[in-house]
């Protein structure tokens, strides 16, 4: 019988659903990862999220795996051509999660634009600030996309009742306008924009894509959202865009500070730009 580690904390459907088929799933989701490395020669097949890294060093020692799946769409802690040269199949679920993401995105993006979390905290203070605290519509702005693969395509379907212009932005693809979607060169969503979503893969092309020279190039102040990868923003960058008015609010589902352990650091010990973020009332942070 084939046997999988599964080495990150998955839906059990998943399990369940390879045993009904014949394989026998282990779950090393509590194992250190020292045990990861000693354990994967028994195994024909890895089931991953973002534990660990698998590097080459990993995979020497993985001698009778086929495959690598990776529950979710980014593939930048496997080193996919050195696997595939060893003969086992990566593979990758990006369609998995894009509806949660998506409903996410508009989640958030209506928090911002309407001050629901500082209101909130300030009612639960006995401060009632109506004036302060009123809102801005989405209705009648600009809506950039940058990215169009499975996320960026779902954050734009749910966008379409709400009256807004969707302008869509990917380097590698095109003809994907449509009623709906204008296909925009950055350019145009830098003029245009008032609110801006990441949808990125995490590449060399586009660590700290949204960099110092990304926010100064926007002609509007921006919402900005990522729920892409943290790397692809330059969180310092971000803080003094923030600061400068040039981003009014933002959202961000991932950070570029997610290698720490945040439940293991004390608040002192948290960057700089994490710290600022964490104390803005025009930021919503949310675990990936």
């Amino acid at each position: 019988m084939p046997r999988i580690l599964i080495i990150d904390k998955i839906h059990p459907y998943l399990a369940t659903t390879l045993s009904q088929q014949g394989f026998d799933c282990i779950d090393g989701s509590a194992w250190d990862k020292g045990r990861y490395a000693e354990e994967i020669g028994n195994y024909d097949g890895l089931v991953i999220r973002t534990k660990i890294k698998v590097d080459k060093e990993f995979i020497d020692k993985a001698i009778n795996l086929r495959f690598i799946a990776r529950a979710g769409a980014g593939m930048e802690n496997i080193d996919v051509a050195y696997a595939e040269s060893k003969g086992i199949t990566c593979l990758s679920s990006p369609e998995g999660n894009r509806d949660s993401v998506a409903e996410h995105c508009v989640a958030v993006l209506l928090s911002l634009m309407n001050n629901i979390l500082r209101a909130d905290k300030e009612i639960r203070q006995g401060l009632w600030r109506r004036d302060a605290n009123w809102g801005t519509e989405l209705m009648g702005k600009t809506v950039g996309i940058i990215g169009y693969g499975y996320m960026g395509p779902a954050f734009a379907q749910r966008l379409r009742g709400f009256g807004v212009t969707i302008l869509a932005h990917d380097k590698y693809k095109t003809g994907f306008g449509d009623e709906y979607i204008t296909e925009a060169s950055i350019a145009d969503i830098y003029q245009k924009a008032d609110v801006v979503s990441l949808h990125l893969p995490l590449t060399e092309e586009t660590q700290y894509y949204a960099s110092k020279a990304f926010f100064n190039s926007f002609a509007k102040p921006i919402y900005f959202l990522n729920t892409a990868r943290g790397n692809n923003v330059d969180t310092l960058a971000l803080v003094d865009a923030l600061k400068a008015g040039k981003v009014l609010g933002a959202a961000l589902d991932v950070t570029e500070y997610e290698s720490f352990s945040f439940e293991a650091l004390s608040q002192a010990d948290l960057p700089a730009p994490f710290k600022y973020l964490a104390n803005s009332d025009n930021v919503i942070l949310t675990p990936t």
